[in-house]
């Protein structure tokens, strides 16, 4: 088995190389039908939101790089460990003026059943059912 890295993902949605799209295309290909599988991981995917978002890299709206993600997250030969939580995520970033990380945080909490969250973070209280903790002395 192996790993697919940040730049894999971002050629490939990103067409900025064409010869490097192809090739990232065929090999997610073989990751849709299941002739190969592969790991990658949730730092993966935040370091290719950031990327995507950034302007000055590419700009993309976040319901762009939700629509350009969410396909290749659901891969069914790519291993992801926290795959089912991706599509709330991904519905919190659109829909909430937080980043993707917190969005993802936020999924993660509510699928664990966690309400309480401690952090300076003040992107938490924007969110319904999640309630943010500051440390006291």
């Amino acid at each position: 088995m192996r790993f697919v890295d940040t730049n894999i993902i971002l050629r490939y949605v990103t067409r900025d190389d064409e010869a490097k799209a192809q090739a990232c295309m065929t090999l997610l290909q073989r990751l849709e039908t299941g002739e190969e599988t592969a790991i990658s991981n949730d730092t993966v995917v935040g370091e290719v939101v950031f990327v995507l978002e950034s302007p000055r890299q590419y700009g993309l709206s976040r319901t762009a790089i939700r629509s350009l993600l969410i396909p290749v997250v659901h891969l069914r030969g790519l291993r992801l460990p926290n795959k089912r939580l991706y599509d709330e995520a991904f519905d919190l970033y659109c829909n909430y003026p937080i980043d993707f990380v917190d969005a993802f945080n936020a999924a993660y909490m509510r699928n664990n059943n966690v309400s309480e969250i401690y952090s300076y973070d003040k992107d938490f209280d924007k969110l319904e059912g999640i309630a943010r903790i500051e440390p006291a002395v």
